[in-house]
C-alpha cells in the first residue's frame, strides 16, 4: 500500500502473520529512492513521513542510515498497525511509533513534534485530493527547519504534458475512480510550494517514469 494521508483505494499488498503489511511497489522502488535519500538527507537529523503506508521504505532506509531519526505518520487504521508491527519486528532504535495525521486538518503540523530537517511523501498527492497536497505542503513549510526540506516522490506532468503515455493511463485511471486524484503538474506543486516559502531544489529521474523532487526552506 503506497502511503496515503487520506482514505483511498490500495494497492494489492501481502500480509505477514502478523499485522504487516507488505507493498510490491515498496520493494521495486526502495533501493533507488534510498539512493536519492542518501544524497539529500542531512548527515544526522529527523525526518518526517507524511502517508508511510506499509512502513517498509522507513525500515529500508533507517536500516541503512542509522543516524536519521524517522517519524512515520498515516491516517488509515491498518497501516498504522502495519507501521507498528514494522517496527515492533525489526527493533530499530531510530524509528519512532507512527502518529496519526492528517494533512488535511488545519494545522496538523503541531501534533507532528517538529522542527524536522526533512519531509516526505512518497506515492501520495496524487491519490488524494488537491487538498492533501495543499495541506501537506502547507505544513512543510511550518514543520521544517530553516534549510530543511520537502522531498516528493511520484509521477508528475510538466506543462500540463504527461513524461509517458503509461502515465497519461495511470491518470485516467486515478479520474476514473476518484474525479478528485490525479497525477499532478509539476509547475502546480512548485507554486505551492513557493507560498510555503519552499524553493525548488532539484529533480531526479526514477524508475517507472516516476520523479523524486525537492524543495529546500530557505536558510537563516
Amino acid at each position: 500500500m503506497p502511503g496515503s494521508n487520506k482514505p483511498r483505494a490500495m494497492e494489492e499488498t501481502g500480509r505477514a502473520d502478523d499485522a504487516r503489511l507488505f507493498s510490491p511497489s515498496a520493494a521495486r522502488n526502495r533501493d533507488p529512492l534510498l539512493e536519492v535519500l542518501q544524497q539529500v538527507l542531512p548527515p544526522k537529523g529527523r525526518l518526517l513521513e507524511i502517508a508511510s503506508g506499509t512502513g517498509e521504505h522507513a525500515v529500508h532506509v533507517c536500516t541503512a542510515l542509522p543516524q536519521i531519526t524517522w517519524q512515520p505518520s498515516e491516517l488509515a487504521a491498518e497501516a498504522l498497525k502495519s507501521i507498528a508491527a514494522w517496527q515492533a519486528a525489526t527493533g530499530l532504535a531510530n524509528l519512532k511509533s507512527p502518529l496519526r495525521l492528517d494533512v488535511t486538518s488545519p494545522h496538523w503540523w503541531r501534533e507532528a513534534e517538529g522542527p524536522f530537517d526533512t519531509v516526505l511523501s512518497l506515492n501520495m498527492i496524487h491519490i488524494a485530493p488537491w487538498e492533501a497536497a495543499v495541506g501537506l505542503i502547507e505544513g512543510a513549510g511550518q514543520v521544517l527547519s530553516p534549510g530543511g526540506a520537502l522531498v516528493l516522490y511520484g509521477p508528475f506532468s510538466k506543462g500540463g504534458i504527461h513524461t509517458a503515455p503509461s502515465n497519461e493511463e495511470f491518470d485516467t485511471s486515478l479520474k476514473s475512480r476518484d474525479r478528485r486524484w490525479g497525477v499532478r503538474d509539476l509547475g502546480d506543486v512548485s507554486s505551492l510550494a513557493a507560498q510555503s516559502g519552499l524553493d525548488f531544489g532539484q529533480e531526479v529521474a526514477m524508475p517507472a517514469n516516476n520523479l523524486t523532487l525537492v524543495f529546500r526552506k530557505a536558510s537563516k
